[in-house]
């Protein structure tokens, strides 16, 4: 009986320790990378009321009390980027997170051409045996959907070694690497991303309501919220409904017969494609980490839409930038690789992923944001792009201009900026020249190669009686133009806008591709 007694006491004890216990959100752990330079919040779940004590090797200290759902955070003053250091947390218990590395840390998000590791890519080999930089962390989360936020998206960090980085982000990890090699220091890459998803499950509940163009969406979003008035109403009444099922259901019981169905519980489905459900499951978990910067690849879902996919794209940053708190955060994404087949004899062109793509174009309206663009490098018989590296350099170099002081570096290739008429001539002008433009092309990881004649391929014309035709477009200084014999008064211009303009070859001769797009005189 004493034997007993000591036995429950020692549950109870352990049961007591495990509740008192402090425990950080999943992203604090050793061997993470913490942003530097800033105030970053650190967060995580104790006993209502016990004291939290965060304490740095580098001086810093916070402290707090968690709330009356065991939830505290705090903001802790980050140092120059360096290490290792340690982070102590104490609260009843005491907790060190080990090999701490201050430095920037960016959110790489998006479906499977993000999610895509290293060891997938042809003649990886080389890449994976030189991936020796300890000071690249990459942190990888559980594709997790929820109709609600949650508070943990059970992810790890790995330090970049060899046998680690096989299972990295590739467009990430190639993106780290080259920052790396111009600033050294120390990099967190945060793998958030889910193969074949739609952009509406990453959306913020808030971001579908920034865009007034989305606002059906914005509805169905709060119906499903019990702290907005339409989503309280329709709990409620579920409520109601669910007493007087389970009224029915006893006697039903009690008479021995068929129940009938339960009322169903309003939501927006039991999808992962469902809008929020993925910033729930696997963003929020890592609201409000202080970050770098975003890295963005998704599309191939959203693929046939045109302007809508703007509208959502505003959705995603504004209401990201809000959740993290960070205004002005940077946002750099991957415009859709060629793919399957286009006929060059379709002059209107227009199929496939064309219109997306030029809604990833008008994308770039939105602040603080960029754009890579690998129309060079798809593959027709494949949505998953081999070559990451060029991917993933085309990215930083974006970061590296913006974000890292290096003004020397051409960062994006020709944008368009207008079309001017000039008799039966449409002459087009860009932004992006670099020291000019050229006609090349690209074979794998190579630079492409200047070609001798400055004609492109994939051009269009439109003329007055609004239909589209083949164009002569010819580099002429750091303009082209475009024509036709049948063309009298040109209304429009287009390059490359199709689903795979294979052998696009409008360039800069920094050796970045032309977006496509189209441009049409507004009637």
């Amino acid at each position: 009986m004493k034997i007993k007694k000591m036995i429950l006491a020692s549950m109870l004890l352990n049961s007591i320790a495990v509740q008192a216990d402090i425990k950080p959100a999943t992203l604090f752990n050793s061997k993470m990378v913490i942003q530097r330079d800033t105030q970053a919040p650190i967060w995580g779940k104790a006993d209502a009321g016990e004291k939290v004590l965060v304490k740095a090797s580098w001086g810093a200290q916070a402290e707090t009390t968690a709330d009356k759902n065991g939830k505290w955070m705090v903001k802790l003053a980050t140092p120059n980027a360096g290490g290792p250091h340690s982070i102590s947390l104490e609260g009843k218990n005491k907790i060190t997170l080990n090999d701490v590395l201050s430095g920037d840390v960016w959110l790489c998000s998006g479906q499977s051409n993000m999610e895509w590791r290293v060891q997938a890519l042809k003649g990886s080999q080389k890449d994976i045996e030189s991936a020796n930089y300890p000071e690249i962390r990459h942190f990888k989360a559980r594709n997790t959907p929820s109709p609600r936020p949650l508070d943990d998206n059970y992810g790890d960090w790995q330090i970049c070694t060899p046998q680690n980085v096989r299972n990295f982000s590739a467009t990430g990890y190639f993106f780290a690497r080259e920052i790396y090699k111009n600033e050294k220091i120390p990099l967190g890459i945060l793998s958030i991303n889910w193969g074949g998803t739609r952009i509406e499950p990453w959306i913020t509940p808030a971001g579908f309501h920034m865009v007034p163009e989305l606002k059906n969406l914005a509805n169905q979003v709060d119906a499903v919220n019990p702290q907005t008035k339409s989503g309280n109403a329709a709990f409620k009444k579920y409520i109601a409904e669910m007493k007087v099922w389970i009224a029915e259901s006893e006697t039903s019981l009690n008479n021995m017969e068929v129940l009938s169905d339960a009322p169903k519980l309003p939501s927006l489905g039991s999808s992962h494609q469902s809008p929020t459900y993925l910033y729930n499951g696997m963003i929020h978990p890592i609201v409000p980490a202080a970050l770098k910067g975003i890295l963005w690849y998704q599309g191939e879902s959203n693929g046939h839409e045109g302007v809508t996919y703007y509208h959502k794209m505003q959705a995603l940053i504004k209401g990201w930038r809000k959740t993290f708190q960070q205004a002005d955060l940077p946002f750099y994404y991957v415009q859709l690789a060629n793919f399957q087949k286009s006929d060059p004899n379709n002059a209107a062109g227009g199929d496939g992923w064309a219109r997306h793509r030029q809604a990833q174009l008008d994308s770039l309206q939105i602040e603080n944001t960029g754009m890579a663009v690998i129309i060079d490098v798809g593959e027709a018989n494949d949505i998953h792009p081999r070559n990451k590296q060029d991917v993933g350099k085309r990215l930083a170099q974006w970061a590296l201009a913006k974000d890292y002081g290096h003004k020397d570096i051409v960062y994006s290739g020709p944008l368009f900026k207008d079309m001017k008429v000039e008799g039966n001539k449409a002459i087009v002008s860009f932004e992006h020249l670099g020291s000019g433009l050229m006609s090349a092309y690209k074979v794998g990881e190579a630079f492409p190669k200047e070609l001798t004649s400055n004609k492109l391929n994939w051009a269009s014309i439109k003329d007055s009686d609004n239909q589209w035709y083949k164009a002569e477009a010819i580099i002429q200084g750091d303009k082209v133009v475009f024509s036709n014999a049948k063309v009298s008064s040109p209304k429009g211009v287009r390059y490359a806008y199709y689903m795979n303009p294979e052998g696009a070859n409008l360039y800069n001769k920094e050796g970045l591709p032309a977006s496509p797009f189209t441009f049409e005189v507004a009637q």
